[in-house]
């Protein structure tokens, strides 16, 4: 694929993400609230780590990809 396909491509992916996350923001409200989600805090410092919900999205990406290419 050129160039421009794949721009095209990852443009509409953020396009349908956006609108996710505008007209329906619960799909995503487990993002950050899985057990290994770390948040850490200290007086005015706060701290997140989504260490679960990133391996997660990972492991979801990878087969959806993987999908696409074969």
């Amino acid at each position: 694929m050129t160039m421009g396909k794949w721009l095209m491509i990852i443009g509409v992916i953020v396009l349908l993400a956006g609108a996710a996350l505008q007209f329906a923001p619960w799909l995503v409200n487990w993002f950050g609230k899985l057990p290994g989600d770390l948040r850490l805090g200290s007086g005015n410092t706060r701290v997140f780590i989504p260490i679960t919900s990133m391996i997660l999205l990972s492991i979801i990406l990878t087969i959806v990809v993987n999908l696409f290419r074969h």
